[in-house]
């Protein structure tokens, strides 16, 4: 099990070639949660994400002989980065293992940090396989994600930034998937000051390490899906699982409604981009899952790669939910000026019209009547309100489309 010490030693190893990052309060959730809320960003890395601070520390602690023979690593996408950046830096050769289906976008920046990408398997479990085949075979040394004392070493220095920005720390909120992250902060915070609490989070939908600790070791949990895909690991470490016993405090979900709601709030409000798992944390205080009242809390945003076609599509939920966008379906005659009388109608209640779809088949429309359903940006749940109201007014059969 790794030590004060050894974060310490990290910390004196990576400090120059790792990035600051910020821990600025934010307003916005502290005036949400009841708390004095301080947003770590260490999704501002060079690669996006904390994954190059235990990744750095482990290419450091190599001998030169496991230099000049090489890495290997499997990731499909912050670790990747992480380990072929550094290893980039340091004239490691570095080789990544990604899944086949890996989009693009991450094993293009994989590969322009300077690392051999190796796509195989459908699934980061096979992609993990073929890795460490590769490493026996090759010789080459293998760089684990989370299950590793350099790896946890290198992320807990964190946990020594926290301190010095804000030494008055009473609580910090950290995403757990394979439990690297949160072992090496709850280490380095613990073992320094007792008294702050640290809570894990995790998606509802793949609580490793929560299952973990219930069972008392590690559990492979079945596949599942996740908008959190940097923490959707199915099984905790054995190295990290102890350290989680040990200094964490206590370990809640968050629903994946939840998690995109929280990276909408982080965008909006604090233009801040985090991932699915960068979000995690935020997620569960803002919703209430932990027991903070007053209290001064840092919550990491530790990685911001997102694909931003998932962006898009949680963004446009995001505003369904919000009520600032609105599907109708509205019956009307079907018959010249009938649409011009209906928009007017949306207009005076200044409605703006993004998309329109006609029907006349479906939905119980009779003979001479159309469906017609439209897309409308508002205010918000009153606005909308209003224009129902005023479409019922004016004679209009209508109904919401969810």
């Amino acid at each position: 099990m790794i030590t004060l010490n050894d974060i310490q030693s990290a910390l004196r190893h990576i400090r120059n070639s790792i990035y600051l990052s910020p821990c600025a309060r934010s307003e916005t959730f502290s005036e949400s949660t009841a708390n004095h809320v301080y947003l770590k960003l260490d999704n501002l890395q060079r690669t996006g994400s904390f994954k190059e601070r235990g990744a750095l520390n482990k290419l450091l602690s190599l001998s030169p002989k496991e230099r000049a023979q090489g890495v290997i690593a499997a990731s499909a996408g912050n670790h990747a980065q992480g380990v072929a950046y550094h290893a980039g830096k340091l004239g490691i050769r570095a080789e990544i293992c990604m899944p086949l289906t890996t989009p693009l976008i991450k094993v293009s920046a994989t590969r322009g940090y300077g690392a051999d990408v190796v796509l195989h398997g459908a699934n980061y479990d096979e992609a993990f396989e073929e890795s460490v085949r590769r490493s026996q075979a090759e010789h080459l040394t293998f760089v684990h994600a989370f299950d590793d004392d350099a790896v946890i070493a290198g992320q807990g220095t964190i946990g020594m930034e926290l301190l010095d920005q804000h030494p008055d720390l009473e609580a910090v909120v950290v995403p757990i998937g394979g439990g690297g992250l949160i072992g090496g902060i709850a280490c380095a915070l613990k073992e320094s000051n007792p008294k702050i609490q640290v809570f894990g989070v995790q998606p509802s939908r793949l609580p490793s390490m929560k299952v973990a600790v219930a069972e008392g070791k590690p559990v492979t949990l079945m596949a599942a899906s996740t908008i959190a895909d940097g923490i959707a690991v199915r099984r905790a470490g054995d190295r990290t699982l102890p350290l989680v016993q040990k200094y964490v405090d206590d370990i809640v979900t968050v629903e994946e409604e939840e998690i995109a709601n929280a990276i909408l709030l982080l965008l909006e409000r604090e233009k801040t981009l985090a991932e699915g798992a960068g979000a995690a944390a935020i997620a569960a205080l803002v919703n209430r899952k932990l027991p903070l009242v007053g209290k001064k809390v840092a919550v990491l945003v530790c990685g911001g790669n997102i694909d931003v076609t998932l962006l898009s599509r949680i963004i446009e939920r995001g505003l369904v939910k919000d009520g600032r966008l609105v599907r109708l379906r509205v019956h009307l005659p079907d018959y010249p000026g009938a649409l011009n009388r209906l928009t007017s109608i949306l207009a005076q209640h200044r409605a703006n019209i993004v998309e329109t779809d006609y029907d006349r088949a479906y939905h119980g429309v009779g003979l001479g009547e159309t469906a017609i359903e439209i897309t409308m940006e508002t205010r918000g749940p009153d606005h909308i309100a209003e224009i129902i109201s005023a479409l019922g007014a004016a004679g209009y059969t209508q109904e919401r489309v969810l």
